[in-house]
């Protein structure tokens, strides 16, 4: 019983943390979309990183737009920088394991492009270095983040959008990031190939 107890405590913390996010994030999430649609529209295409857990959504946001969501469609243009571990650990290994996405970010990144930056606590060096790479090549940042939002929070501008999830639960914040990357997918769908029939 003591087992069911902790799933059902779990199960709540996820549930409520939702419920708050479903009342906080809708505008932010919503403006998101609206500029990776805009974005890939207009010829450019979504670079994405993070590290671990984030790294995940980050390549599985990739793997969405590559590939598809819910609905067959074209494949929408989009990269993940956490994808290719020859790159990374050739960066890590000859500069430094912060730069492993900057570096790509100035050879890959042009101005009409997007980098969807997702990261738990916002104090990452690479993602941190990541943003800056993004701005110095002229490149809108969409950032998940959550806590504080961290360094990443304070170099962002006003062209930026930050989706914060209100919670300083590593596991809470990626279960999120993870519904509010396919909540992306699903508005991007919906913007540019119209609402399901």
């Amino acid at each position: 019983m003591e087992l069911e107890q902790r799933i059902s405590e779990l199960f709540d913390a996820n549930l409520a943390l939702t419920q708050r996010c479903r009342d906080e994030l809708p505008a932010s999430i919503a403006g998101a979309g609206e500029s990776l649609v805009h974005c890939m529209l207009g010829d450019g295409k979504i670079l994405s990183c993070g590290n671990g857990g984030s790294a995940f959504a980050a390549q599985h946001f990739v793997s969405r737009m590559l590939n598809r969501f819910e609905r067959e469609r074209p494949a929408l243009p989009a990269i993940s920088l956490a994808a290719d571990s020859t790159t990374i650990t050739a960066i890590a290994n000859d500069y430094s394991f912060n730069e492993v996405f900057s570096k790509q970010i100035r050879a890959l990144g042009q101005s009409t492009d997007i980098l969807l930056a997702i990261t738990t606590s916002g104090t990452s060096a690479n993602i941190v270095q990541a943003v800056q790479a993004a701005h110095d090549r002229g490149m809108t940042v969409v950032a998940l983040t959550g806590r504080d939002g961290g360094d990443v929070t304070r170099l962002l501008t006003q062209d930026d959008i930050e989706i914060r999830v209100p919670s300083h639960s590593s596991a809470r914040i990626q279960e999120t990031h993870l519904l509010i990357v396919h909540t992306l997918c699903d508005l991007i769908d919906r913007q540019i190939f119209g609402a399901d029939v």
